[in-house]
């Protein structure tokens, strides 16, 4: 994981209105959510099992997540890497979840994997921010 300064760290608006203007950019409200924080998510690689993600957490400072008007407030974005099998699964649990239909995908062999060229990843995450700030009028409060 690596953190990095952006003008989105801080800023405060409503969840449903920054996540309709974060949709077609293809950044969406991860599912894996708190009722108190949160983050919005963003592809910027994938190839062979890799998966490098922008993700700009927040928290809520005022009502209830998900809900269109709760307030909330941007964290330090970040990008990580995961690294997933692309094979079949043989676990122990392989039967389990092919017969009983409990997880529909295998978990990251590695959540949280080495970067290369760091420098290039941040300059990506940095562009799709002010790309995303940059395609509506109003100033998010600061």
């Amino acid at each position: 994981m690596i953190q990095f300064e952006s003008r989105i760290e801080g800023k405060k608006t409503e969840f449903g209105y920054i996540r309709d203007i974060f949709e077609p950019f293809s950044c969406n409200f991860c599912s894996n959510f708190e009722y108190h924080e949160g983050m919005f998510d963003s592809i910027l690689y994938r190839e062979d099992g890799e998966t490098i993600y922008l993700r700009m957490p927040f928290r809520v400072i005022e009502g209830e997540l998900d809900h269109y008007s709760a307030y909330i407030q941007f964290g330090k974005p970040y990008v990580i890497k995961h690294v997933v099998n692309l094979g079949l699964d043989y676990d122990e649990n392989s039967l389990l979840t092919a017969t009983g239909g409990f997880s529909q995908f295998q978990d990251p062999l590695d959540r949280d994997g080495e970067i290369n060229d760091k420098s290039r990843w941040v300059k990506a995450g940095k562009e799709k921010i002010n790309q995303m700030l940059n395609s509506f009028e109003d100033e998010l409060v600061s």
